[in-house]
């Protein structure tokens, strides 16, 4: 049955395609918002029923405030700072958003609402230097303070989950992308420069390791999966994921064969763009989704590459 959700991180990538599916169920979704990030409430905009609650996961009495008022059942950690290359450059802000965040939230969560169930965001840079494929049972061996932040509040949550019998749930989830990916992500930085070559406005696109391999699927399918974790009967940690790798290289030749141009005629390299701890290989064993939550992935990473290309034309105007 619908209830009441609680979002953090309610305006990017995740939270608004999030909040779109819960609303389109009959939820009532409330979303947590920092009064900095009013410029980015752009992908929420077109959600009239999404209730907007101001507080900051850095903040334990706002979020205490919030969660006593609202009262939700669901509760979503979507809050991050999530560039993985601005964390080598903010590795402290990271920390307090990442991992103090999480903490702040599950003890929030712990004093107004404890028998919510929360879902926590944990991510396949966590796995890090671990080798391919990576599952529930891989070695975390975080290669950035993103990474090492995220750890962290992954191992709290499992501790708030043991200790106090609170239901919250781990999502690892690995790459996932779509148009209403942030521009400093490499993705959308290839989708963008593809369409601004087309349209004539650049020449090259600089682009840093070509050969690092990421797994990666349509942001949509893996919010699915976000709910579908709260509906199971216990709370677990699973991995979703395509379980197909592609390099940053064969992103480029996908983007650049929707508007037919050769790659390789227009990429760069640009060493500022390399981190200084690099992740080679990332791509998880999705059996466990497949099996539990009956979840695959609905767009192949073709279309996904269309489907950001064709985006970033639009907004060219070409």
């Amino acid at each position: 049955m619908p209830g009441r959700a609680f979002i953090t991180g309610v305006t990017g990538q995740d939270g608004s395609y999030l909040a779109e599916q819960l609303l389109a169920a009959d939820w009532e979704v409330w979303g947590l918002v920092r009064r900095s990030s009013s410029a980015e409430h752009g992908r929420v905009a077109h959600l009239p029923k999404l209730v907007h609650v101001r507080g900051d996961v850095t903040d334990l009495p706002s979020l205490i405030t919030a969660l006593s008022n609202v009262q939700p059942t669901h509760i979503y950690n979507l809050a991050a700072q999530s560039s993985v290359a601005d964390s080598f450059v903010q590795p402290i802000y990271t920390a307090q958003v990442v991992g103090i965040g999480a903490a702040n939230l599950f003890e929030a969560a712990r004093i107004a609402c404890p028998e919510a169930r929360i879902y926590q965001a944990s991510s396949s840079e966590m796995f890090g230097a671990s080798p391919a494929p990576q599952s529930e049972h891989t070695r975390f061996q975080p290669c950035s303070p993103y990474a090492a932040a995220k750890v962290y509040a992954h191992h709290l949550a499992v501790h708030y989950r043991r200790t106090y019998g609170m239901f919250i749930a781990c999502g690892i989830l690995f790459n996932h992308e779509s148009d209403r990916r942030g521009p400093d992500f490499v993705t959308r930085h290839i989708a963008r420069g593809v369409a601004r070559i087309h349209a004539g406005r650049e020449t090259t696109l600089p682009l840093g390791n070509l050969e690092a391999r990421r797994d990666w699927g349509w942001a949509p399918d893996y919010t699915r999966a976000m709910s579908g974790l709260l509906m199971l009967d216990e709370p677990i940690d699973l991995v979703v994921a395509t379980g197909v790798s592609h390099t940053v290289a064969d992103f480029a030749a996908a983007a650049f064969a929707v508007v037919g141009k050769d790659w390789r005629s227009h990429v760069v390299l640009d060493a500022a763009r390399v981190r200084p701890c690099e992740v080679p290989d990332l791509l998880g064993d999705p059996t466990r989704a497949k099996t539990l939550l009956g979840w695959a992935p609905s767009v192949s990473f073709t279309q996904l590459v269309e489907r950001m290309v064709e985006a970033e034309i639009r907004r060219e105007g070409t």
